[in-house]
């Protein structure tokens, strides 16, 4: 179980990956994501950072740009968020949504039957 310091740091990072991407980020691939979680290791060295976009055919093409600037928004996260030691980040397409969604569909046919 991940600790508190932990659980709160991965918050602030979700918060504020978002605000970069929206408001620093110029890359329009990029724009229309939304970070829906930040897992970071207890060391504080790496941190995945997950991600969803609405459009599922931008998927690939989001993810590559999304690490191709994934060092200048950990600079960026460097600035704002004070801690010894930013995380490098690595992005990753979060399938959980289509997994609900997947559940959700099972479970209405079964009703239906």
């Amino acid at each position: 179980m991940p600790n508190i310091k932990i659980e709160r740091l991965n918050h602030t990072f979700q918060e504020e990956i978002s605000i970069i991407i929206m408001t620093e980020i110029k890359d329009e691939d990029i724009k229309f994501v939304t970070i829906t979680g930040v897992e970071t290791t207890n060391d504080l060295s790496y941190a995945k950072v997950f991600f969803t976009v609405l459009d599922e055919v931008k998927k690939d093409q989001t993810l590559k740009a999304l690490n191709k600037a994934a060092p200048f928004i950990r600079g960026k996260l460097a600035e704002r968020v004070e801690i010894r030691h930013t995380p490098e980040l690595k992005f990753i397409y979060d399938t959980s949504i289509e997994y609900g969604e997947h559940i959700e569909d099972i479970i209405d046919q079964i009703k239906k039957d």
